[in-house]
């Protein structure tokens, strides 16, 4: 079981940066994948960036070139570091952990509101 915390998150005006962390129960987090998603009022959840083990970044693209995602493995922590944010940004924000085996498993944290003003 990895039990997942997310931070970070708070109100922001539009042009602003935050950066939320999402801090990671287990022993082998440096083999998991992370990964940010977020989810609007009324809309459905949906993927925001994610890292590999290795490194690999990966992101959507309205967040390209403005979040970027990172992980610190001493710490167990995955951030995002969200620049130029824009009130479509607006979204609780979710962690979420990847953990490889003879099957996959997923979990996730509890979220993190995000709110951008305009």
């Amino acid at each position: 079981q990895v039990q997942l915390v997310e931070s970070g998150g708070g109100l922001v005006q539009a042009g602003g940066s935050l950066r939320l962390a999402c801090a990671a129960s287990g022993r082998t987090f440096s083999s998991y994948g992370m990964n940010w998603f977020r989810q609007a009022p009324g809309k459905e959840r949906e993927f925001v960036a994610a890292i590999s083990g290795s490194g690999s970044t990966y992101y959507t693209d309205s967040v390209k070139g403005r979040f970027t995602i990172s992980r610190d493995n001493a710490k167990n922590t995955v951030y995002l570091q969200m620049n130029s944010l824009k009130p479509e940004d607006t979204a609780v924000y979710y962690c979420n952990a990847e953990v490889y085996g003879s099957t996959t498993s997923n979990y996730w944290g509890q979220g993190t509101q995000v709110t951008v003003s305009s």
